[in-house]
């Protein structure tokens, strides 16, 4: 009798792949030589008759009945039904693991021939011979034996074996669950997955050379591999990496890019036909399918902030929402994001507003409804403000990082032609007012949903623009504001008194112009701006002391003119004889020649200023 040929322990032979070991049974005289076949029939090749048919899926065997009583339990104790043909007994083994092909092997087992074990077969012949009753009662040296033998010492020891019998327990259930094959298979890739980690540093964010085998699997046993991983305590980024593997692999839409919906002439029709032809690249793995994993994943993520990037989260929430997941997994993603929303980006958040049909069918949303989903990304921002309030140190910072997304993001839907001003508010006023420094961003979104929704009445245009506060807007802004008219009268009125009050703050030098946005043109021009103003303003000093000087002169003049005798009333006398005189006429008309100039000049500088730096 052959054995299995057990090789020596080798800890670097993680990747190896043994070869196949041949048994036999013990004490067995073969009484067939092998097996004939006959379309959907087998025969066994002896000059004995045969006296037993056994139906196993469409394969019907012809055989003996002693070889595979004397070895199986399962056989003898059953009932046999007589034959038709009354030649013998028939029988139909429902459910049988591993079916025909593996009940072949059985037979030859049985039959005293030879037996091929590999990882692709031992699995299913140990949760039949399982089935059969295989046991050592009945002989030594028996099959259950022998295939708990060949798993315990030959395909733990390997992992390229160890992910062969995981793929090939797929279609066991519940057989290779209930013979703990899974649970043994699957600690063993995790105590190698780790020892290799800890042998080679485990560097953050590293691909492991596990992954690429460990995302085959099926999901059940990729989640038991993760789950031991964590209870061995891995980095949660290098689980949180091999979790993001595993959904590029069997989530395909994670990398479908809409880039279309940020286009606001993207048709609902487009919108479809491009999440129907991402969702056929999945291969056979069905909505139902897709759900599960979609839930499963969420599950296993590690519960610290940086073990997975909000990017790879908001893929998971769209990939869950076009398969209709449950509300409750939907609420955990969304506090998941808002955990890490200030490293969000606009792209991200732009969740289209799909419907998917419990038969899988991509449906599109109603004519009146918004392209993208608003809800969703209102729902996240509350999540950020809850976790930012247990975080007081960093609200500040982050608050201030998550009012230019959410800007950004404003801007993106407002062209949106279904967007109601109602819950265009709502996300504009969920945060809280000491967030935005700046209110360029809202006047971009506020200018940009005035030009996609050119039918909007006054007063809604007025409710409108009150979710800007004019004083938080840069000089740049404020000038391309003062002539914008799609705004109100009223808010015109309240940006250009914004605009005089930082002109006059920035030449005074009191308070530099709010630059809200980052650009290097921006600063200059402001700068530029600033240097010009106060060249000005040095001018009107000068004319000032003029003025001044010529008050002075006008002073003595008329205190001499009253001091005459020949003024008996005084002051009507002495300011008709100041008002005729040419020095008067002279020096305040030339004043206001000048300045009147100047103003002039100012304004057309003002006006080119305008033109040059509009920030629509």
């Amino acid at each position: 009798m052959a054995q299995p040929q057990i090789p020596p322990s080798d800890s670097n032979s993680a990747h190896k792949v043994h070869s196949q070991s041949i048994v036999l049974p013990a004490g067995i005289i073969s009484i067939a030589d092998g097996f004939e076949k006959n379309e959907h029939s087998w025969f066994a090749t002896s000059q004995i008759p045969t006296d037993l048919s056994i139906q196993v899926q469409d394969i019907t065997f012809n055989v003996h009945k002693y070889p595979l009583v004397s070895r199986c339990g399962y056989l003898a104790e059953v009932e046999l039904q007589p034959s038709n043909s009354n030649l013998g007994y028939d029988l139909k083994l429902e459910n049988f693991p591993g079916g025909s092909e593996t009940f072949e092997i059985i037979l030859k087992f049985c039959y005293g021939l030879p037996v091929s074990l590999n990882p692709d077969n031992v699995a299913a012949l140990r949760c039949a011979s399982e089935f059969l009753q295989m046991t050592e009662v009945l002989e030594d040296g028996n099959l259950i034996s022998k295939t708990e033998s060949f798993l315990s010492f030959i395909i733990l020891s390997s992992w390229r074996d160890l992910i062969t019998v995981l793929k090939s327990c797929e279609t066991l259930s519940p057989w290779a669950e209930n013979l703990q094959i899974v649970r043994r298979c699957c600690d063993s890739i995790a105590w190698k997955a780790s020892q290799e980690n800890l042998s080679s540093g485990e560097a953050i964010n590293d691909e492991g050379w596990w992954f690429e085998d460990a995302v085959t699997l099926h999901i059940d046993h990729f989640s038991r591999i993760i789950r031991a991983l964590k209870a061995k305590g891995m980095k949660p980024e290098t689980i949180g990496s091999c979790i993001i593997c595993y959904a590029k692999k069997w989530l395909p839409g994670m990398d479908v890019q809409l880039e279309g919906l940020r286009r606001f002439n993207y048709s609902k029709k487009e919108l479809h036909l491009n999440i129907v032809s991402s969702r056929r690249q999945e291969g056979n793995v069905g909505n139902n399918g897709q759900r599960m994993i979609v839930e499963t994943l969420v599950s296993l993520l590690p519960p610290e902030r940086e073990a997975v990037p909000c990017k790879f989260l908001l893929g998971l929430l769209k990939i869950a929402l076009v398969h209709s997941a449950s509300q409750a997994l939907i609420s955990e993603i969304e506090k998941r994001i808002g955990m890490v929303l200030e490293k969000a980006d606009v792209d991200d958040l732009l969740v289209p507003n799909c419907i998917i049909a419990d038969q899988g069918k991509t449906m599109n949303p109603p004519d009146e409804s918004t392209m993208h989903n608003i809800d969703v990304v209102l729902r996240i921002v509350e999540y950020f403000l809850m976790h930012e309030q247990r975080q007081e140190n960093q609200e500040q910072k982050s608050g201030k990082l998550i009012s230019k997304l959410l800007d950004s993001y404003l801007a993106e839907i407002a062209g949106d032609p279904n967007l109601s001003i109602t819950k265009f508010q709502v996300l504009t006023e969920v945060l809280p007012d000491n967030a935005r420094m700046c209110h360029d961003g809202i006047y971009r979104a506020i200018d940009t949903y005035l030009k996609s929704h050119p039918s909007l009445s006054e007063h809604e245009r007025r409710r409108l623009c009150k979710i800007m506060d004019c004083r938080k807007l840069s000089l740049d802004a404020c000038m391309h504001a003062a002539q914008n008219d799609r705004l109100p009268l009223r808010t015109i009125i309240q940006v250009l008194f914004s605009e005089q009050v930082k002109m006059r703050a920035a030449v005074q030098g009191k308070e530099q112009p709010t630059i809200c946005g980052n650009s290097d043109q921006e600063e200059s021009l402001s700068t530029k701006e600033i240097r010009i103003l106060k060249a000005e303003l040095e001018k009107v000093k000068e004319e000032m002391q003029e003025l001044k000087r010529d008050y002075t002169e006008l002073q003595r003049e008329y205190i001499r003119l009253n001091k005459q005798p020949s003024n008996p009333s005084g002051w009507p006398f002495g300011w008709r004889k100041i008002r005729s005189s040419g020095f008067f006429g002279r020096k305040v008309d030339g004043t206001d020649a000048r300045e009147g100039q100047h103003k002039s000049n100012s304004m057309d500088h003002r006006v080119n200023l305008r033109e040059r730096m509009s920030v629509s």
